[in-house]
This record gives C-alpha cells, sequence and structure tokens, in this order.
C-alpha cells in the first residue's frame, strides 16, 4: 500500500499531545535563552579579571620611583643659603689723629724757616723779586727740619715723564692712577711724580706740660 503525507494541511483541532508539545518547545527555548545569557556573562566576567591580572602584573614588573628622602631636600637648602651668604665686611676702625705730633712740627717749621709768617703774610703788595728773596729764606730752613728730624724716600724709582707698567696687585695706598682708568692691572701709563714716603720719623721729646699749641710765642724787646 502506498501512504502519502501532505505536509500543507493544517491541524484543525488541538488535543492534549499536541498543548504538551507546545509547552515543552516553548520551555527548551526559555532555558537556551537562560544558557546564552550565563555563558555571555561567564566569558565577560573572565575578561575583566584577565585585564586586571594583567594591569597587576604591569605594575609590578614596574616598580614606582621612590621619593628622594626629605633629609636630602634640607642639605641641599643648607648648602644653598652658605654659598649666598657672603661674609659680612669687616668695620672700619678710624683712627683719632693726636694733634701733638702735627703742631710739633709746625713749631719747628716756624723756628726754623719762619713759615707761618709767610704764609698768614699778604704778599700782594711785594714785588716778585721780595717774595723771591722770602721763599729761599723758607725754602732753606723747611729743607734743615725735614733733613733734621725725617728721612724721605721716592716711591717709584722710575723718571718722571716715563712710560711705566703697574703690575697686577700694585699697593694703591702708595701709588695714585690717575686720567682713564679702564679695564684692570697691569697699566702702562706716564710717571707724573714719584711720590714721597715717611722711612723714619725724629722729633724732639716735650716736656711735662709744655703747651704744643703756642707755634711761636709773642717777642718783646727791652
Amino acid at each position: 500500500m502506498n501512504y502519502s503525507i501532505d505536509l500543507t494541511l493544517k491541524p484543525t483541532t488541538f488535543d492534549l499531545w499536541h498543548v504538551c508539545l507546545a509547552g515543552t518547545v516553548v520551555l527548551l527555548g526559555l532555558i537556551l535563552i537562560v544558557v546564552l545569557l550565563a555563558g555571555l556573562v561567564s566569558v565577560a566576567r573572565g575578561k575583566k579579571k584577565l585585564i586586571v591580572e594583567t594591569l597587576k602584573q604591569s605594575a609590578l614588573l614596574v616598580p614606582p620611583k621612590a621619593p628622594e628622602p626629605e633629609v636630602k631636600i634640607v642639605e641641599k637648602i643648607v648648602e644653598v643659603e652658605k654659598i649666598v651668604q657672603a661674609p659680612a665686611p669687616e668695620p672700619i676702625v678710624l683712627k683719632e689723629a693726636t694733634p701733638d705730633a702735627a703742631l710739633q712740627l709746625l713749631n719747628l717749621l716756624q723756628k726754623e724757616a719762619r713759615f707761618i709768617d709767610f704764609v698768614m703774610e699778604n704778599i700782594t703788595a711785594y714785588s716778585d723779586a721780595d717774595i723771591g728773596v722770602a721763599a729761599r729764606v723758607v725754602h732753606e730752613g723747611c729743607t734743615k727740619v725735614m733733613e733734621e728730624h725725617f728721612k724721605l724716600a721716592v716711591i717709584h724709582e722710575g723718571q718722571e715723564g716715563a712710560t711705566v707698567t703697574l703690575p697686577k696687585g700694585f699697593d694703591a695706598s702708595s701709588i695714585r692712577l690717575i686720567g682713564n682708568i679702564v679695564g684692570e692691572a697691569p697699566f702702562t701709563g706716564v710717571l707724573v711724580h714719584k711720590g714721597w714716603q715717611v722711612t723714619d720719623m725724629n722729633l724732639p721729646k716735650l716736656t711735662s706740660g709744655h703747651n704744643v699749641k703756642i707755634l711761636a710765642p709773642a717777642e718783646v724787646e727791652l
């Protein structure tokens, strides 16, 4: 016998068997959906965990740079302060000159050369010849005082008007620079004046009670 099934036919009635079959299909579909969702969630969690582990391993391979100790920073600051702070300049001590020696010298110049008389005299009324005669007397007396009580020496041995060179570190208190001063030593220039310095001094000793302010006592002829 030949049997043929017409697949185009549609059932017109539903019995219990068909209802169970339909319910089973729906249940299996829901189970499949739940399984798929659980698999996706598990895969996502696995990837997240793998990323976290990778980051941890990277952090362990490259240790963070340790900060410089605070003690070293403080030492550097102190060292900079030591370099910046310059030593305070020493205070300048001014010596108070005693007038006794100066007054004594004026007394000697007046005694031997009539120095104060010559300086204080009004010479406008005198002729050049008269002034020249008086100047000769003053010059001779001053020379006598200087030779008897002072020993002098020139500071620079060069010839006045000649070219000289001052080395680096020359004594600025004994040699004075004049003119256009530019740069640092050595300097080359023309010797204008040799300069003088006292190498020895021998002033007369004063008696107790002597008034050094009396340079020349007044004279009364009887």
